[in-house]
């Protein structure tokens, strides 16, 4: 058994929306360490795009700026992945929003806002980009869609962020339909539900990880190898028997954590 053919990704094409910081820069770096050709990087801000290139050098990684929120930077970002490459190998839906108010106070901008972005957007980009699928899922190997979720999509938290949690609870349906689906045409479409890592959506983790790591059975936040591992196994052929399921990567907050009450010496 190769480990190198079972978990390379020599010469693939990838593209991975929000993918200059945070999570997004994440899934670059492991794609890239385990072969990818090519990634390339979608963000609104360009500036934060510009600087994750030229980490990791414009002959790997090429960024297209798309507000993905909307339906024209949707196909805006299709038609230039079109006219860049006659094939995509992976696509990873990770640019997201999360919004947080008072019960009593959550607007609906941030409603439309957060569940247009976490849902509407993966759903829709998948669509506009299935030809360059088609066309990755024919030279050997399945093309791959990953999804990400969230933890917060299994249980639920502290926070007020009605339609973030909602909208990744949905993630993970709409991951088990668009695999259905997409089988057909040789497309595997999966999703990785992360809990704590440091990032600028995660100020928590990013800013006081030991106190996150508390509350986490692993005793620690995630590091960028954990969610690199992740996306390299689902894209690769060792995850190729993987069909619309929801990898967890989260030191086991949802299936490890023990009740307040085990945690009690009082208790």
């Amino acid at each position: 058994m190769d480990i190198q053919s079972l978990f390379g990704l020599d010469g693939r094409v990838a593209l991975v929306t929000g993918g200059s910081r945070g999570i997004g820069k994440m899934f670059v770096e492991g794609l890239l360490a385990a072969g990818c050709a090519r990634v390339y990087i979608s963000a609104r801000k360009v500036e934060q795009m510009q600087e994750t290139i030229a980490e990791f050098g414009e002959d790997k990684v090429i960024g297209i700026p798309a507000d993905l929120s909307q339906m024209d930077g949707m196909q805006s970002l299709a038609d230039e992945m079109a006219k860049r490459e006659d094939k995509l190998d992976i696509l990873i839906n990770n640019a997201g929003a999360a919004w947080g108010q008072p019960y009593l106070e959550f607007s609906e901008a941030g409603w439309h806002r957060t569940m247009d972005l976490n849902v509407k957007t993966p759903f829709f980009l998948t669509q506009k980009l299935h030809d360059l699928l088609v066309a990755g899922g024919k030279s050997g190997h399945p093309a791959k869609v990953i999804h990400v979720s969230s933890i917060d999509g299994q249980r639920i938290n502290p926070w007020e962020t009605y339609p973030y949690q909602a909208s990744k609870a949905a993630v993970i349906q709409l991951t088990r339909r668009m695999a259905a689906r997409l089988i057909q045409d040789n497309i595997i479409v999966t999703s990785i539900a992360p809990g704590a890592f440091p990032s600028e959506m995660n100020k928590a983790a990013k800013n006081a990880p030991d106190a996150s790591a508390a509350m986490i059975p692993a005793k620690r936040v995630g590091t960028k190898e954990d969610m690199a591992a992740a996306a390299i196994y689902l894209c690769s052929r060792a995850g190729d028997y993987v069909i619309g399921d929801t990898v967890t990567v989260d030191g086991g907050v949802v299936n490890a954590a023990l009740p307040a009450m085990f945690n009690d010496p009082a208790g």
